[in-house]
């Protein structure tokens, strides 16, 4: 996965992107992206791109909607001004199990989403958008035309094959047509 022209890591997920410094010595503001940011609190250590690895966390807390973190070896407010953008990740297998019937962003995008009904390719699940309205919202590149928008409703995803790399979804009627 892309932010801002950087990848994330082989084997990582990100879990927060560094906003700015935080007071003077050398803390983080980290915009959480993860459905748990408390997760940032549990932290031990985290990989760090633009520091070409990982860093122990010294400490951790929430000060809604950001996380303030500070990293060993990053000591006052200039070398954490270095560090604005920068993009925090964990290895995959260091993630918690999710109960069944539920997958980590990472694991949905790109895949392949299929009608149900028909079996018709609809185009490549591209991104997801978290809308704060109870659910997320997939958005699915398909070729020459504008991106489909669908809900991530259990009503409207029929299946997912995490190894297969395949959601079957039921389009809700008229979506096609909107996103026309």
């Amino acid at each position: 996965m892309s932010r801002n022209g950087r990848e994330v890591w082989p084997g990582h997920v990100m879990v927060g992107e560094v906003t700015s410094p935080f007071g003077i010595d050398g803390s983080l503001k980290v915009f959480p992206t993860t459905d748990f940011p408390e997760r940032l609190l549990g932290l031990k250590e985290v990989t760090v791109d633009r520091l070409g690895g990982s860093r122990p966390v010294l400490q951790s807390r929430m000060h809604p909607p950001l996380a303030v973190i500070q990293l060993a070896g990053v000591n006052t407010r200039e070398q954490a001004e270095t560090l604005r953008g920068a993009l925090l990740m964990v290895p995959e297998e260091r993630l918690p199990k999710l109960p069944q019937d539920e997958y980590y962003w990472h694991q949905l995008v790109g895949m392949t989403v299929m009608e149900a009904d028909t079996g018709r390719p609809l185009g490549r699940l591209a991104h997801v958008l978290r809308t704060g309205a109870g659910h997320d919202v997939f958005e699915v590149e398909r070729s020459g035309k504008k991106p489909l928008l669908i809900p991530a409703l259990k009503s409207v995803i029929k299946s997912v094959d995490v190894e297969g790399r395949v959601m079957t979804v039921e389009l809700l009627p008229g979506l096609e047509e909107i996103s026309e």
